[in-house]
């Protein structure tokens, strides 16, 4: 009888453990001042969403080049559009993001460095905002090339939604 006593408490112990991690939330952690969240953690409760790396919206069809898709704060924005967009139809939303991954192509405007600063221009426009506060893990690397001449800016995003 006692065996049976100890392993319904364990039992309900276990669920009701199981049952405040489900209620958990995501957890995002590092300096508050910083744009990006320097630790993500997501409960077991959220479905996981993976967005494939955008690429800019033309700007102006008959440009070439860079002027084609505009610069990297201008191609930022655009991608950042398609990637809200893309997570719509999952019912979630940038707030939802978790982790980012930034390529950037080095602009010949600027020496063929990338230019960092203007992708976070467009990027602080819509994540750690009065309207949207989350902040994403990130990564930005500086790549040789894109899909198309002129692409400066692929980005792809993990984002977690509660189930």
């Amino acid at each position: 009888m006692t065996r049976f006593a100890t392993l319904a408490t364990a039992l309900a112990l276990a669920s009701g453990i199981a049952g405040a991690a489900s209620a958990q939330e995501i957890v995002r952690g590092g300096n508050p001042q910083s744009p990006i969240a320097s630790v993500v953690t997501v409960p077991a409760s959220f479905d996981t969403i993976y967005v494939s790396g955008m690429t800019p919206p033309v700007v102006d069809d008959k440009a070439t080049g860079v002027a084609k898709y505009g610069d990297t704060k201008t191609q930022t924005i655009g991608v950042i559009k398609r990637l809200q967009d893309a997570l719509k139809t999952q019912g979630a939303d940038l707030g939802d993001v978790v982790m980012m991954r930034v390529l950037l192509v080095g602009d010949p405007a600027k020496g063929g460095k990338m230019d960092f600063a203007g992708m976070m221009e467009g990027y602080k426009m819509f994540f750690g905002t009065a309207e949207q506060p989350n902040k994403p893990s990130r990564i930005t690397s500086q790549i040789s090339g894109l899909v198309a001449d002129g692409m400066l800016v692929e980005i792809e995003v993990q984002a977690a939604k509660k189930k």
